[in-house]
């Protein structure tokens, strides 16, 4: 391993940066090469241990090397590097919060996009099983769930124990954790009615017209949400209309290692919010990890199409959209109802955007409003809050987070990640109850 406090001493005051995935060239995919870049980076990981605090990958890791003849990486064999690749959900804090050797440093660790690496060369070797494939499917299952008669029907078994314990064998979905319900008509349908509202006016990087991107999640599961984000824009007169179609962004099948599956996407997605950025539209979208998809990592996995560099520049964190307006004078501060003791947890997606904390910076305009910002993973994170594997595992890294928002006294639960804040509040008996931060920006509005 390189001497440590040499390389501190050369410092590294550069900004960091990323280096595209090359998952096109032959290297990327061969296990020997993947093997040795693990035991590489593994063994730097071990030197510093920054990061044992923010998942259950590292602890695995240090286990591994703990509990081993050497207690260092070369005692630790290369067929048990998969029990810390799977513990990894790709939340990207340990990049964007905690490495001191990310790129520019010469070490070059870049661990999610390693762990990530590692999914992809397993997926493509070994595929994935039946539930990990319908869980990772959002806009199908999505679609289907939210059909009328289907939607109540699945709702209720849900909430069935005997049908839970089918979803356990079937599916391996954990029979207490907590799943969404299937909303219809469908979210895309309730934007139709804000389409072409607002006035446009430019003001900073924003053009004052709005394209939104629906997602799979509020689409089927929160559509009052794409309802709210709507006409909260709308209020404060930026043009608003829906992507006419579009699928899944691909973060559930980047959990997976699927990127043949991300690439279909891409081809479906790209080509429509590409248009709509020509055409002069901004893009947002209310779930973290679909804007993540197309600020990062869709550019990084293709960094030489125009068109996804294009995206990537047009598309905003709603909260991020709302105070660059703010700075211009154009957001409205005519609320009329506060919000009382708020407490908001920083969804990761979000938090690694690099933009801060802009949700509380707006909620905090509001009048007799007291914001407690809760930077800390909640341990959903996509499926691995939810399977039955890792359910145990999701609600102890959410326990430190839920003994948080019991301390604040809070009256509401905010999480820009809906699932997160689900998985939260399932933790805390709904007490206090999870609501949207837009949802909370709306009722402020009294709109």
């Amino acid at each position: 391993m390189p001497d440590q406090t040499a390389t501190r001493r050369e410092g590294n005051l550069d900004a960091p940066t990323r280096h595209p995935l090359a998952w096109r060239e032959d290297a990327f995919w061969n296990p020997g090469a993947l093997d040795a870049e693990l035991e590489r980076v593994f063994n730097i990981c071990h030197g510093c241990r920054r990061c044992v605090s923010l998942c259950h990958a590292f602890p695995t890791l240090f286990d591994l090397i703990d509990e081993s003849e050497t207690m260092e990486i070369d005692g630790v064999a290369k067929s048990d590097y998969g029990k810390v690749v799977e513990q990894c959900y790709l939340c990207d804090l340990c990049y964007q919060t905690k490495c001191p050797y990310v790129p520019p440093h010469p070490w070059n660790v870049d661990f999610p996009h390693l762990m990530l690496r590692a999914k992809a060369v397993g997926f493509r070797k070994h595929g994935a099983g039946f539930g990990s494939k319908v869980l990772s499917s959002t806009t199908t299952v999505g679609r289907i769930a939210s059909i009328p008669v289907v939607a109540e029907t699945v709702n209720a078994l849900n909430r069935s124990k005997p049908a839970r314990k089918l979803l356990d064998k079937t599916l391996h979905v954990h029979p207490d954790a907590r799943v969404p319900e299937y909303r219809h008509p469908r979210g895309r349908k309730r934007l139709r009615q804000w389409n072409g509202q607002g006035e446009a006016q430019a003001a900073g990087r924003t053009r004052g017209r709005i394209a939104i991107f629906a997602t799979c999640y509020c689409d089927a599961n929160l559509p009052s949400v794409l309802e709210d984000l709507a006409a909260v824009f709308a209020h404060n007169g930026i043009a608003v209309k829906p992507i006419g179609r579009e699928v899944c962004c691909g973060m559930p099948k980047l959990e997976l290692g699927d990127l043949d599956s991300i690439g279909k996407y891409k081809n479906e997605n790209i080509p429509v919010l590409a248009k709509a950025a020509r055409d002069g539209f901004d893009l947002t979208a209310a779930i973290p990890s679909c804007v993540l998809m197309f600020k990062q990592e869709l550019p990084l996995l293709f960094p030489d199409d125009a068109d996804v560099q294009l995206v990537r520049r047009a598309f905003f964190d709603p909260f991020e959209y709302l105070m660059e307006r703010h700075k211009a004078g154009l957001l409205k501060t005519d609320f009329r109802n506060p919000l009382g003791k708020v407490a908001w947890h920083v969804a990761c997606h979000q938090r690694v955007q690099n933009i801060g904390p802009k949700t509380r910076d707006v909620l905090s305009l509001i009048p007799e409003t007291e914001i407690t910002t809760i930077e800390r993973c909640s341990g959903h994170d996509g499926t691995y809050g939810v399977r039955t594997d890792t359910y145990p595992l999701a609600r102890k890294i959410a326990k430190p987070v839920e003994t948080r928002i019991r301390q604040s006294e809070s009256v509401t639960l905010a999480s820009d990640c809906p699932m997160a804040g689900a998985h939260l509040a399932h933790g805390l008996d709904d007490q206090p109850a999870q609501t949207h931060p837009l949802t909370l920006l709306r009722r402020a509005y009294g709109i």
